[in-house]
């Protein structure tokens, strides 16, 4: 049976330490990751066409986690019948990726570097951003990883090609990435209401291999039907951003869209995807703390890591 730490150690609640993803160990030296999971902050919002704040993520998401850091022995679902994330699923923050303030190139590459270096120390890498440009450099960092397909789940297509010249911003991400020959597709959920992305966009993103799905049509599908949809035997990076939910429970963010899912919803899909498929990478982003006075959105953002990670290693350990 698992052990819980404060049985023999100090009671370390949540509101006392220093505030690493979940308590786990830091790693400065990001040659020396010997880990399972290995989280990386991302604090860049210079991408952003509306409202920033997004570089506050890390840190407030980080805050977040420690609500779910009680030095329990794993975390037990009496629904599930199953306790995640134990003593075995070794967990690390390496802290914040360098950011160059408005060199999006040296932040972008130095974000990259971070993944790669995660990448190649064998562990899963999990990137809080920041503004969903953040997944560029993430992509990036997967070039000599093999095929992947992406999951996103997001307000927004992100499909834009170049704007005034901008070609990394955060209306960018899933058309710098599709244009990647080793991403085979995408599946891009809760896409609904008015878009950044024009007609053309959405016309590009079918013939470059995007299967879109909105809000209500993933409803009326079913979580299951939609992970069912990404090809068999794929191995899937997940992008989620934080607009993807309802702003009446995620209001910390720069380009909230109403009509967006619930807790649950989500976090079906996800486990459902944890439960078929491989799971290679993983970015969450678009936490703005500053337009959420309750903190929820951070809390939102944390919870879903935290079970996201159970259901993935749950499901290698079967």
């Amino acid at each position: 049976m698992a052990q819980n730490d404060y049985d023999a150690g100090r009671l370390n609640l949540p509101f006392v330490g220093i505030s690493t993803f979940g308590k786990r160990p830091y790693v400065s030296n990001w040659s020396t990751i010997d880990a399972d999971v290995a989280i990386l902050g991302a604090p860049f919002d210079f991408g952003t066409q509306f409202r920033p704040g997004a570089r506050f993520g890390p840190r407030a998401v980080r805050e977040a986690s420690t609500l779910f850091s009680f030095g329990h022995g794993g975390a037990y679902d009496h629904e599930d019948d199953a306790t995640y994330l134990g003593s075995d699923v070794r967990i690390v923050d390496i802290g914040d990726a360098d950011i160059v303030h408005t060199d999006t190139d040296k932040s972008h590459a130095n974000i990259k570097q971070g993944v790669a270096a995660i990448l190649k120390a064998g562990a899963l890498p999990v990137t809080i951003g920041g503004d969903h440009s953040i997944n560029i450099p993430c992509i990036d960092a997967f070039a000599d990883q093999g095929d992947i397909h992406i999951l996103q789940i997001d307000a927004h297509l992100d499909f834009v090609d170049v704007r005034h010249g901008v070609r990394n911003g955060h209306g960018n991400p899933m058309r710098r990435a599709a244009e990647k020959s080793y991403v085979t597709g995408l599946t891009q959920v809760g896409i609904r209401n008015v878009s950044s992305t024009a007609k053309e966009g959405y016309d590009d993103a079918r013939k470059m291999g995007s299967d879109i799905i909105s809000v209500r049509q993933m409803r009326k599908l079913g979580a299951d039907e939609v992970i069912n949809r990404i090809p068999k035997d794929a191995r899937v990076y997940v992008t989620i951003d934080i607009d993807g939910f309802c702003p009446s429970i995620a209001p910390g963010t720069g380009t909230p869209s109403h009509g967006g899912f619930l807790y649950y919803e989500v976090l079906e899909m996800l486990q459902a995807l944890a439960n078929r498929y491989d799971v290679v990478g993983i970015d969450l982003v678009e936490v703005a703390p500053a337009y959420d006075q309750t903190d929820s959105t951070a809390i939102l953002a944390a919870q879903v890591l935290l079970n996201f990670l159970g259901f993935i290693f749950h499901a290698r350990d079967q």
